[in-house]
């Protein structure tokens, strides 16, 4: 796989599965590099036996829910502006018809139980801000004042466009579409609609989730406040009326969950998705995810935080009869776990698969998934046996591929740490790139991964492992490196990178590289500082300074304090900047202008150092991107991006 054949990856989103569960509705996502931007469609494909066909031609069409009597999918499209609205198509084709035409975009829509209205977020835009008045750019607008402790977020920017809760009655799929009137006529609204949606909520507080209560009554949602000075992970769970917007509190605070996803099952059960933050309401390092049902007494947990991981990786909940489906990731793989509500947990779907999405309707189960050499397909799971519905990993199998070979070593302190080797075909001996990945809590996968991929078609071994500190491995393997950062994962990355090398003829342990985004950037750092032997290194987007981390990060209110504790000596001996004046290492920093995850400072103080030092140093920032560049970036930049990376290893590290 080459740069360019990022285009062949097609992912595959949250399938929705009618009521009898004859057919799937899903939307697939590309990255195109002449459009450059991610492009998709929503397909439909009968069960068990048919052949999946588009349904609609939008440039990137996401998120399709069925109505519930399977006529209509309501889904979201981008408006001439890029702001996302709702649309409502039927369900066996047809022309869309837009529904909402809101100016700062919808973030999720959900039918209401008798199929007559649909809810909805959306971001409202103070007026004279983003666009709303024509002519006048983002240079313009009056100042911002900033009175919490968060007031920015990666890949959204300010925190003044909170999300607000909706409802609107939904339209026939063969209703007028909104027109523009024409511009003699006097008309206080934009367009002419059908019906006006109702906001139910206002002010600074910004609400996520779109849950109705069985009697549709009710959205069930999770408001979120920024704190004045102290962050505080912990949620509430709010029911707010759909006629009047009356709120009421189904879960406060003093049960000290960080909610990630509150669903409701046909009966009128809620359920949720997330963890135990402690008192200090700030206790997230390797959180323990689990499923909860809400009862009188209060929450209750199905699964085991311990040793079933819930979190992240796209998880959310479907309903099954009586029954939760969920997601599980554990030793790089994701599967798919049955949890009843007495606490008892069967898989469904596993091996060398990641399930991303599913649905289940009709005694029927469809599941999207990456595997090794696809990074989407939909699956009919029959049984503990899946069944594939597409076959989009056909394109990025003929482009070349290696299906990586796992590998599981013993450190140096008796502790197994997992992991995985993609070699070039042919003896070698190959050139060989230690990869990192970033998190820390985070593990590497065995879906279809590109960065390894043209790392390996340019003739580099790749190795890559999950070591302390990782997800997927129990809870306590997570919080090995609590405020102990670059210790035990130092030493499993480096045990397993020795381990492998040594162990295969294949690989030249002489002619060795280095690299990592995120906390894989810290790691890289980390090491450069401590292990001399490698010919180059790539630090992006790192963790580099803890200490310029709060006032700076998004995360920075919190991050810092839990992973490399407060104590000034502590932190030091956790940071890659206390320590940049022991690199010798050729390094290339690559950050994305936009980064608020990892701010561009991190990158720039660290640049600077190593150039101060007269370390062969060379930095590459790009426009407009933020933390998620190689995940969702233009898909320009990703390519340039691959090749300012092969063109480093091809001077620092050269395939003989």
């Amino acid at each position: 796989m080459r740069a360019h054949d990022i285009e062949t990856l097609v992912s595959v989103g949250r399938p929705a599965l009618s009521s009898d569960g004859v057919f799937a509705v899903y939307a697939t996502s590309r990255p195109d590099i002449a459009a450059d931007r991610a492009v998709g469609q929503l397909w439909r494909v009968d069960l068990p036996d048919g052949t999946p066909r588009r349904l609609t031609r939008g440039v990137a069409d996401r998120s399709p829910r069925l109505s519930p009597d399977d006529a209509t999918i309501a889904f979201l499209r981008a408006d001439a502006r890029g702001r996302a609205q709702v649309f409502v198509v039927p369900a066996g084709g047809g022309e869309p018809v837009q529904v909402t035409d809101q100016a700062g975009g919808v973030t999720d829509v959900s039918w209401s139980p008798d199929g007559t209205r649909l809810a909805f977020t959306a971001r409202v835009v103070e007026p004279g801000r983003y666009g709303t008045v024509e002519g006048r750019d983002a240079t313009a607008e009056p100042p911002r004042r900033i009175t919490g402790i968060r007031w920015h977020a990666n890949g959204q920017g300010y925190l003044d466009r909170p999300a607000h809760l909706f409802v609107v009655d939904a339209p026939a799929a063969d209703a007028e579409p909104f027109y523009e009137p024409a511009p003699d006529v006097v008309t206080p609204e934009k367009r002419v609609v059908s019906s006006v949606p109702q906001q139910l909520t206002d002010g600074a507080t910004s609400w996520s989730g779109v849950a109705w209560t069985a009697d549709g009554r009710e959205l069930v949602s999770l408001p979120d406040v920024i704190e004045d000075r102290v962050a505080d992970l912990r949620s509430r769970v709010v029911a707010v009326a759909v006629d009047g917007g009356t709120q009421r509190e189904v879960l406060g605070t003093a049960a000290n969950l960080s909610i990630d996803e509150v669903a409701v099952a046909p009966d009128g059960v809620i359920f949720l998705r997330g963890n135990d933050v402690g008192e200090s309401g700030l206790d997230f390092v390797a959180p323990g995810t689990a499923v909860w049902l809400l009862d009188a007494d209060g929450p209750r947990a199905l699964t085991d935080p311990e040793t079933i991981d819930l979190g992240e990786v796209g998880s959310h909940l479907s309903f099954a009869g009586d029954d939760v489906l969920v997601q599980d990731r554990t030793r790089g793989r994701v599967r798919l776990l049955r949890v009843t509500r007495g606490g008892e947990v069967a898989e469904v779907f596993g091996g060398d698969v990641e399930v991303t999405g599913h649905a289940a309707a009709g005694g029927r189960i469809v599941a999207a998934v990456a595997t090794p050499e696809s990074a989407g397909e939909l699956l009919l799971l029959d049984g503990v046996t899946g069944r594939a519905l597409t076959d989009l990993g056909a394109a990025a199998r003929e482009s070349g591929i290696v299906v990586p070979e796992e590998r599981e070593i013993t450190g140096r302190d008796g502790y197994p740490v997992h992991g995985w080797v993609a070699v070039p075909e042919g003896e070698g001996p190959f050139p060989v790139i230690l990869q990192i990945h970033g998190g820390p809590y985070a593990s590497y996968g065995v879906h279809l991964f590109d960065e390894t991929q043209v790392l390996v078609d340019a003739g580099y071994a790749v190795v890559y492992s999950n070591p302390r500190g990782s997800a997927g491995y129990g809870r306590a393997h997570g919080r090995s490196i609590r405020q102990a950062m670059g210790t035990l994962d130092y030493f499993d990355v480096i045990d397993f990178f020795d381990g492998v090398v040594g162990s295969d003829p294949r690989l030249d342990g002489e002619r060795v590289g280095i690299q990592g985004g995120s906390y894989g950037g810290y790691m890289t750092a980390w090491i450069i500082a401590h292990d001399h032997r490698f010919a180059g290194a790539i630090v992006e987007r790192g963790f580099l300074d803890p200490v310029a981390f709060p006032g700076t990060s998004d995360i920075g209110s919190f991050f810092g304090q839990e992973y490399v504790g407060t104590d000034p000596a502590r932190i030091a001996a956790q940071s890659p900047m206390a320590v940049v004046d022991d690199v010798r290492t050729s390094t290339l920093v690559l950050h994305s202008e936009l980064d608020y995850r990892c701010p561009i400072e991190q990158a720039t103080r660290y640049y600077a150092a190593l150039k101060h030092n007269g370390v062969d140093a060379e930095m590459l920032i790009f426009p407009g991107e933020d933390h998620e560049l190689t995940r969702a970036g233009r898909p320009r930049h990703r390519v340039q991006r691959f090749e300012a990376v092969l063109d480093w290893w091809t001077r620092h590290l050269p395939v003989a």
